[in-house]
């Protein structure tokens, strides 16, 4: 499908810097995935705000402590 955007002068120059003319509409192309991505990634995030409680939690004490009690219950962890 074709689209017709307008930019500036200057953004069309860098961009033919960048890729050259004629991969302009793929690299557009691949921004606008790149950023719709991006997105979807801030959303699925912004959904999951405060759906765990603030309180009840192991951690809630002393978060320090269990942050290293956790560590040291990996065998597999180096250093």
């Amino acid at each position: 499908m074709r689209l017709h955007i307008m930019v500036e002068d200057e953004l069309v120059a860098e961009l033919d810097e960048r890729v050259g003319r004629g991969r302009r509409s793929a690299y557009v192309a691949q921004l606008i995935r790149n950023a719709l991505a991006d997105e979807r990634r801030w959303g699925d995030l912004e959904s999951g705000f405060g759906s765990i409680g603030d309180t009840g939690h192991e951690w809630d004490e002393n978060p320090g402590a269990w942050v290293r009690s956790q560590r040291r219950a990996d065998e597999h962890r180096v250093g």
